[in-house]
């Protein structure tokens, strides 16, 4: 296959998971109402929710505060006119939107592609309902396969943490910035380890593992705190719910 043949097909498959993305936005933020506080994910997916709720906001003039799980929500938020708000302020929200990086049908799920996990798991805990948002490639029978688990770690502990994942059988790496030297460095000022385990057997027991070692802030697993989860696909929404 010639090269712009090839790259007329990558544009063309990345249209449709654009759009698919921005269909699971708009059916997941008819669950915001007036006077809602609403917890704002992170990433391309959770962008397009944020943009909805601002056109929400702007057109019907509801109040609606949000909650930014990153400096990029926040920005976001600022830019489509949607009044910020902290925990501190409000320490339970109404609901959270966030996009994910891989879900399965028990709505288990591996975050933190954009490093913002721990906050966005924050978030989720202090949400009355949690939403997800994603495109049907994210859907997998079993996580972790073609997905490394990424963990927020305390910067003196990253070479011990990396050593005990390597016991666990895991293959971490230091997730380093694109154009520039040095690691990634967090919102909270920590870095992530991108830790691969291949197909995770249990993701509970996982988490609880990882979560034992000293200096780890936090995992990208979250297990059970999905409610209902967006799907979009080429042609329409596919809605999941916690049984």
């Amino acid at each position: 296959m010639r090269g712009w043949d090839r790259s007329r097909l990558r544009a063309k498959s990345e249209a449709w998971i654009e759009k698919a993305k921005k269909r699971a936005a708009s059916e997941a933020v008819k669950h915001v109402r007036d006077g809602f506080i609403v917890g704002l994910g992170s990433g391309s997916t959770a962008a397009y929710a944020i943009q909805e709720i601002g056109k929400i906001v702007q057109n019907k003039g509801w109040r609606v505060l949000g909650v930014p799980t990153s400096h990029q929500a926040f920005l976001l938020a600022i830019e489509c006119g949607i009044p910020v708000t902290t925990l501190n302020e409000n320490p339970q929200l109404d609901v959270s939107i966030d996009g994910v990086d891989q879900i399965d049908r028990r709505l288990d799920m591996i975050k933190g592609g954009g490093g913002a996990l721990t906050r966005e798991k924050i978030v989720a805990s202090a949400s009355k309902r949690n939403i997800i948002v994603a495109d049907e490639t994210k859907l997998v029978e079993k996580l972790g396969a073609d997905c490394p688990v990424p963990i927020e770690v305390l910067p003196f502990a990253a070479s011990t943490v990396m050593s005990k994942i390597e016991k666990m059988k895991g293959k971490p790496v230091l997730r380093e910035g694109k154009g520039r030297i040095g690691p990634v460095v967090t919102d909270n000022g920590n870095f992530i380890i991108d830790a691969h385990f291949g197909p995770i057997e249990s993701p509970n027991e996982l988490n609880s593992q990882l979560r034992m070692i000293p200096g780890v802030v936090e995992t990208g697993l979250f297990i059970g705190m999905a409610d209902t989860a967006y799907i979009g696909t080429p042609t329409t929404v596919q809605k999941l719910q916690r049984k």
